[in-house]
């Protein structure tokens, strides 16, 4: 039996970081088999995505132990330990079985327990969920990372970036405006081939806050991440996490982020970032829409 096809069947599709009720990026969202029924294999989980015409797929189970729900997240090459747009979609789809359509869970994926929460969006149809994507650690690369990622991003050398993580790290990499970023056409086997050599998840590229931008800020970005079989991915929700924690620079920060412009999916992603005594605290998140539950 092809379980895969018959699974999509089932699932939920979920179209994460919507801009004003349009584009985000496609998720499948699938439920776990009923205990008693044989578990997917992960070979039959990396099916899903490319059957359900998405990039990523999050399956969503019991909690280990206690309250709460499970997440594993796929693409086509594999599982990956975290996926921010995949975990709102994953809180929509849940909050949608809600009486109320409100939704405060504990959650956990990739070997953390974190909070997430979901209620409809006043704005439009869909739900509004956010969730801590944990501690960022950030640090400068190494000269030769520069050496490898421009030549396949078509780029001079830009301002200084930084190695981000949540989890798998990924360069942030500032351009000057959005003209230049809508312009990138990368050379995504070389690209891939860099990432793989740095140890990369991809490389993030956004614009720079203009000099007036303090404490409430709105950037553009596209994430290229050929590493895990996405060229470039619509919506990466942790990515955002990591630029917002390397722009608060220690004070408090909001930070919207518009992605997905260059594929046709406009995008929207939110995070904010506190103080705290070991680095900046960050929530992120977005607005969702069921598009087949």
């Amino acid at each position: 039996m092809n379980r895969p096809a018959a699974l999509v069947r089932t699932a939920t599709l979920v179209r994460a970081c919507v801009r004003a009720g349009d584009g985000g990026s496609p998720t499948a969202v699938l439920d776990e088999p009923a205990p008693g029924r044989a578990p997917l294999t992960d070979a039959e989980r990396r099916r899903i995505p490319a059957l359900a015409g998405t990039s990523h797929a999050v399956f969503v189970g019991p909690a280990p132990h206690g309250p709460g729900h499970a997440l594993r997240f796929f693409t086509d090459a594999g599982e990956l330990p975290a996926c921010g747009h995949g975990t709102l979609a994953a809180l929509a789809h849940l909050a949608a079985r809600t009486r109320t359509g409100t939704l405060a869970t504990r959650l956990h994926a990739g070997g953390r327990v974190f909070s997430g929460h979901a209620a409809p969006d006043p704005g439009g149809p869909g739900f509004r969920a956010a969730f801590d994507p944990g501690p960022v650690t950030l640090r400068d690369p190494a000269p030769a990372a520069y050496d490898l990622v421009l030549p396949a991003l078509g780029l001079r050398p830009p301002a200084p970036g930084r190695i981000a993580s949540v989890g798998r790290p990924r360069l942030l990499l500032p351009v000057r405006d959005r003209a230049e970023l809508a312009a990138l056409a990368p050379d995504f086997a070389r690209l891939r081939a860099a990432c793989d050599a740095l140890g990369l998840l991809g490389v993030h590229v956004h614009t720079a806050p203009g000099p007036g931008d303090r404490t409430a800020v709105r950037l553009a970005a596209r994430m290229f991440a050929p590493s895990i079989g996405v060229d470039e991915d619509v919506a990466n929700a942790n990515s955002a996490a990591c630029l917002a924690a390397h722009l608060a620079d220690g004070r408090p920060l909001d930070l919207t982020v518009d992605t997905g412009d260059s594929l046709g999916a406009p995008a929207t992603l939110t995070a904010t970032a506190r103080p705290g005594p070991e680095g900046p605290a960050v929530t992120l998140g977005g607005t969702a829409i069921l598009d087949r539950a």
